[in-house]
């Protein structure tokens, strides 16, 4: 439950966040922060490198962390609705289920039944906010692409290195992203350009410290476990639970639309959640 709770601020982050910089220059503040924050603390606790998997380690970081957040950080800057950009990433459960053999799991009649309500239940939550307005198939692609770079990066992780230091892991991940998130940032935004137009407002700078010790630190690190411990179809089912948490904290901080359609959508999404973790 921590750690849906705090993966359902990414989009209150956003919120915050990008209205004063480029989606690609907060993301490479975001990266280049975790690894300021962690790379003294892991050389002074001596904490092990992983041997033998660092490429593995690096590439399933690519696709959790530059794929997927590149993707839905700039298609909400060029005008994709939030509603309906959860409404997409929220495919990732039923996307998951459909490849769990590629990791040698399996998918029960029961838990098919939860995914299944886990959607609809999404779809009730955000039904009231979908809307076409500055959809364009730019916005499209890159929502579809974040969908398809978290799933396969939470199979490859799962599949080719559950195991490993989350310390030195953590660093290895952020690292390959923010060295392939660069070029795109200095091609399509002009990097220092970018960096000159943040505006450092109280409001940035909080949804940027949030952003590195909760969301890529805390939220990461809970992930990482989950991972490890559990089936990739039952640890992506609780994303499930992010667009109604996410729902019910913007009508708490913003006033934003909240009403029995959206209850109703958080009730059949945990429901959902329920059918595929309970053993």
């Amino acid at each position: 439950m921590v750690f849906v709770v705090l993966w359902s601020t990414g989009f209150i982050v956003a919120k915050f966040g990008l209205p004063y910089a480029p989606p690609l220059t907060f993301l490479l503040l975001r990266f280049g922060g975790v690894l300021l924050v962690l790379l003294p603390l892991v050389l002074l606790m001596r904490a092990p490198w992983p041997h033998g998997r660092l490429l593995h380690i690096a590439f399933a970081g690519i696709l959790l962390q530059g794929g997927y957040l590149a993707g839905v950080w700039c298609a909400i800057k060029l005008g994709m609705p939030a509603g309906l950009s959860a409404l997409i990433v929220g495919m990732q459960p039923i996307l998951t289920a459909f490849a769990a053999p590629f990791v040698g799991e399996t998918v029960r009649p029961r838990q098919w039944l939860g995914l299944l309500l886990g959607i609809c239940g999404v779809g009730l939550v955000v039904a009231a906010k979908i809307t076409l307005v500055g959809l364009s198939w730019t916005s499209i692609g890159l929502c579809l692409m974040a969908l398809v770079s978290m799933t396969a990066g939470t199979l490859y992780q799962k599949r080719y290195c559950p195991h490993f230091d989350l310390r030195t892991g953590t660093i290895i991940q952020f690292a390959a992203s923010f060295v392939v998130l660069l070029p795109f940032a200095i091609f399509y935004e002009h990097l220092t350009p970018a960096l000159d137009a943040v505006q450092w407002t109280s409001r940035f700078i909080g949804a940027l410290l949030w952003s590195i010790f909760a969301l890529s630190i805390g939220a990461i690190f809970l992930l990482f476990a989950l991972i490890r411990k559990s089936a990739a179809t039952r640890v992506t089912s609780l994303l499930y639970l992010t667009p109604p948490t996410t729902a019910l904290m913007a009508w708490l901080m913003f006033g934003e639309v909240f009403n029995l359609m959206g209850i109703a959508g958080m009730v059949v999404a945990i429901l959902g959640v329920i059918f595929v973790m309970k053993k």
